[in-house]
């Protein structure tokens, strides 16, 4: 009985400490309680880990390769067919031993007109040759002197075209899953990185506007102003004209420049609130500077509001990346992207060749679809009214 009075006695004395989670804590607490949040995270990790790959080389590296004839459809009963083997028919022509020795004439060959001179030159035909729309080619003979002597040197190769693909494929052959695996890489990483380039812009301006207040507040005031009462695409258009160079780097400038405002109006608030708190005022009790006030310890307590502000202005530049490469004012020649993709497609519609806008609709639908409902989680989860 002593025994088990003393027991308890020292346990009431000696009670365990518990620690209480932080804001961090309980909003992963709350995204981990919540399946659509955590399908949709799965979702947007999976694009992430998708274009990491793309942009190491593992995946989509040959998407540029021409596996396929033009405009081949999609569809999972894929079949190929091979090219003529060049080599050999030229090789026998020019009495050049080779393994082959017979040539039929394969309308999918883009050496077939070359064949056909060739024979034409052994009946005694002219040099000059009419392909099959009855133009005059004045290039034959130079071309046909530059195959022989890479027939000669055992440098033409057979190559093998899909006659279908899974996905389809572009006017030039690109595999379509591939070209749009590629283009997703151009567009997040725009999203991404304009995104927080924007956040750091509007953090910075809404810091400097709310803490000092005055005169200060006024003027960035002016400047935000001026930059909400000019319609988005248009505002995101002159400054594109303005800068007259196509590239991924002054897209990303267009976005951040342009999309600083909504960041900067909640971050000002934000900091207009928590200048008057407490440890606030124990900072400057103990001569911390305006921008260790601001930085080292306000920003800490309002960080959450730009994670969320980031996560938003993410969907939205994907998007905007999207409509400029779709306008002409994207990504450069030779660089796909989503947008670019969908350039393409407005004129493959025209005659019936629907796979690459699916494609690229399909991808952008479900990225920015799972990223707006972890948004919106996330935003629901580091809400403090919700603790």
């Amino acid at each position: 009985m002593n025994q088990t009075l003393q027991q308890s006695l020292s346990t009431n004395a000696a009670p365990q400490e518990q620690t209480s989670p932080g804001l961090w804590a309980l909003a992963w607490r709350r995204l981990r309680a919540d399946k659509v949040a955590m399908i949709a995270l799965a979702i947007v990790a999976a694009f992430l880990a998708t274009i990491l790959l793309s942009s190491t080389g593992l995946i989509a590296a040959d998407w540029e390769q021409e596996t396929a004839v033009s405009y081949a459809p999609p569809t999972w009963t894929a079949s190929s067919t091979e090219f003529i083997d060049n080599t050999a028919a030229i090789a026998q022509s020019t009495g050049t031993p080779s393994a082959k020795a017979t040539v039929a004439d394969n309308p999918l060959d883009p050496l077939r007109d070359v064949i056909k001179s060739l024979r034409q030159q052994e009946h005694g035909a002219s040099n000059t040759v009419q392909n099959d729309y009855g133009i005059v080619d004045p290039l034959e003979k130079e071309m046909t002197e530059i195959r022989l002597a890479l027939a000669k040197s055992g440098k033409a190769k057979v190559t093998t075209r899909a006659v279908t693909l899974p996905f389809g494929a572009d006017k030039w052959g690109h595999d379509i899953i591939k070209k749009t695996i590629k283009g997703a890489e151009t567009s997040i990483l725009v999203g991404i990185i304009a995104a927080f380039l924007a956040t750091l812009l509007g953090t910075i301006f809404g810091a400097v506007a709310g803490y000092f207040g005055g005169r200060t507040d006024d003027l960035f005031n002016w400047f935000y102003s001026i930059f909400t009462s000019v319609p988005y695409l248009l505002l995101i258009l002159s400054v594109a004209a303005v800068l007259q160079q196509k590239g991924i780097s002054t897209i990303i400038l267009i976005l951040a420049l342009t999309g600083w405002t909504g960041p900067f109006r909640l971050m000002r608030a934000e900091y207009m609130k928590h200048k008057t708190r407490e440890y606030v005022w124990a900072a400057d009790a103990i001569g911390a500077s305006h921008w260790r006030k601001m930085f080292v310890h306000i920003f800490p307590n309002v960080s959450h509001v730009a994670l969320v502000q980031v996560s938003i202005l993410v969907v939205g530049f994907i998007k905007s990346e999207v409509i400029l490469s779709f306008l002409g004012f994207g990504v450069p020649v030779g660089t796909v992207s989503w947008g670019s993709m969908l350039n393409e497609a407005q004129n493959e519609l025209i005659l019936g060749k629907w796979w690459q806008l699916v494609a690229a609709t399909a991808a952008m639908a479900v990225l920015v679809t799972a990223f707006s409902l972890f948004t919106d989680a996330l935003r629901d989860a580091l809400d403090p009214k919700l603790k």
